[in-house]
């Protein structure tokens, strides 16, 4: 708030309300270990004073049925003088485009005409950026927190920016190990003296919580040195190497990103999934996209993307090569709502619940192929 009032100094983020979208308060049970979602044990233990500058209620936010929930919050909130919204992109976009249906609006300005900010986390924004910026205020300031259960870690600190600050001051110990494309190339963690801008590291936090030098799971390159500023580049897990391709999470978001410039369009969700080879055939990746408005020409956009992604990535470009390992990608367009059907099966409707980006199996792709 510090930050964002100091780069805003005629913001009238306190005249009115912060619009949360959090998680289900519901515990789960684990020999008798007890979990739930985060967002919604920070609501539930904050002083009496931070919900009465926030909406919906309580009692709204930290219901469990998701349905039930979205039209509570829009009934709790659509009257309120909203300033700030904060939440995880998916389901924040969800919860307003309801809010348009509701309200039979066009833009949420409409609505809510003193709204200037998003906080947002959780996700990559890339893929739901423009969607975002159609529907809010052309004037708003879209600001990225990076927090998690095991600590708060980074935040960005000026406008319009794609680079987080690093937080020093919160109890943590940060370590780094360098890492080529999926793979940790060095066993010995280095500290912040003698980090780099531009190297992909995995991080390691030991916290004054209890976590004793714990790899997170999060990549990070450096973007500035004084003072430490990042970008998340993606997870230790989170890449296909089906065929030696090395395909990090960060080549495909900004690949997908580079071609829904180029096309103008954009998109719900997405996952991608290897399709292994069969009758001596190669294999290829298999991506399933719910286009928030489908490309003119599919087969053009499907070229574009494989390009993209062989620009970005060596290792990909030379199993593409004469298409000896690999294939040209295969786009599935999803049925609308095909995503939000598969996590409300999957009982992880709202809160902090994610559609994982890439896979090294067919698990998820083929329980998502059979609802289509």
């Amino acid at each position: 708030m510090c930050l964002y009032i100091n780069n805003n100094e005629n913001s009238n983020l306190f005249s009115g309300k912060s619009l949360r979208l959090g998680g289900s308060k519901k515990l789960y049970e684990n020999n008798n270990h007890f979990f739930g979602d985060l967002s919604a044990i920070l609501i539930d233990n904050l002083p009496i004073w931070a919900e009465m500058i926030s909406t919906p209620n309580n009692k709204i936010s930290l219901m469990n049925k998701w349905d039930e929930k979205i039209e509570a919050i829009i009934k709790n909130t659509i009257n309120e003088n909203v300033t700030s919204l904060a939440g995880v992109p998916s389901w924040m976009l969800t919860l307003l485009n309801n809010v348009l249906i509701h309200t039979k609006k066009t833009n949420i300005s409409e609505i809510w005409s003193n709204l200037e900010v998003y906080f947002h986390g959780g996700v990559n924004f890339s893929p739901y950026k423009q969607e975002f910026k159609k529907i809010l205020p052309s004037n708003i300031h879209f600001y990225e927190t990076y927090n998690a259960s095991e600590g708060f870690f980074a935040l960005q600190d000026q406008n319009n920016s794609e680079e987080l600050l690093l937080m020093l001051d919160y109890g943590i110990y940060y370590e780094f190990l360098e890492m080529n494309n999926s793979e940790i190339i060095s066993d010995i963690p280095i500290n912040l003296s003698d980090v780099k801008k531009g190297v992909n590291y995995a991080i390691i936090i030991s916290t004054n919580s209890g976590l004793w030098r714990y790899k997170i799971g999060d990549t990070i390159k450096f973007t500035s040195l004084n003072p430490f500023r990042i970008r998340i580049t993606g997870r230790i897990k989170s890449f296909i190497n089906a065929f030696g391709e090395e395909l990090i999470i960060e080549n495909a978001e900004k690949a997908l990103e580079q071609t829904l410039l180029s096309h103008k369009i954009n998109i719900v969700e997405y996952t991608v999934a290897p399709f292994f080879m069969n009758n001596k055939k190669s294999g290829f990746h298999q991506w399933l996209i719910e286009f928030k408005n489908p490309p003119n020409d599919l087969m053009k956009f499907k070229k574009e993307l494989d390009i993209n992604l062989q620009n970005l990535n060596t290792d990909y470009k030379s199993k593409r090569f004469k298409n000896i390992t690999m294939s040209e990608i295969e786009i599935v367009t999803a049925r609308e709502n095909q995503f939000y059907d598969w996590l409300k099966a999957k009982k992880k409707l709202g809160g902090q619940n994610k559609v994982p980006r890439l896979c090294n199996d067919r698990k998820l792709m083929d329980e998502l192929l059979k609802l289509n």
